[in-house]
């Protein structure tokens, strides 16, 4: 019959030939994991999602394009967010020139976004009348280092329409360049909760 030392003695055994087993099943699996990952993507691999890649030319992710971006004035800004999805949300902050409104701060909120690779497209909800088009690219600008001025920009034409008294929409188009702010500058504190509606 076995003492309670021989009997604890190979108890301990047990677990400890239990936990190499173990230790070794996960080496394996961890080496299995590494030599998959360093398999090159064969040619005929699809395109990796556009939240993960873009096309131009710039390194770093679409979500890098997220930012304040210059708008038509001083002290007007796009803010633009793109999500770890690809979908695309923001805002046009601008001064209203109507007579209601001049001077007024207003803040339009895209109604509808898209971006695909570099391309984005928007229309933001109308806001007194006056809504905004925008189609174009995001392309890296003159900046040095993510987080300077101009490190992205948005290239393309952008549509201000409006109705006008009679219920007739007027619209005017122009090509811009809407510059990315500096990081400290976009993290400032009278740009962090515009309001949803005016």
């Amino acid at each position: 019959m076995e003492s309670g030392n021989e009997r604890e003695l190979i108890m301990r055994v047990r677990y400890s030939i239990r936990a190499a087993k173990f230790l070794i099943l996960v080496l394996i699996c961890g080496e299995l994991a590494r030599a998959q990952d360093a398999k090159p993507t064969p040619k005929s691999a699809p395109p990796a999602p556009a939240s993960q890649t873009n096309s131009s030319g710039a390194q770093g992710s679409v979500q890098e394009w997220s930012g304040m971006y210059s708008f038509l004035k001083e002290g007007e800004f796009v803010q633009l967010t793109v999500e770890d999805d690809g979908q695309v949300t923001g805002f046009v902050s601008r001064y209203g020139d109507g007579d209601s409104d001049k001077g007024a701060f207003l803040d339009q909120f895209f109604k509808d976004a898209k971006l695909d690779g570099n391309r984005l497209a928007y229309t933001t909800e109308v806001v007194h009348g006056v809504w905004f088009d925008f189609k174009g690219t995001v392309e890296r600008g003159e900046g040095k280092n993510p987080g300077d001025e101009g490190y992205y920009i948005l290239n393309g034409k952008l549509t201000e329409s409006s109705t006008d008294a009679n219920k007739k929409v007027i619209a005017r188009s122009r090509d811009v360049a809407l510059r990315m702010f500096p990081q400290e500058a976009a993290a400032g504190p009278a740009h962090t909760n515009p309001s949803p509606r005016n």
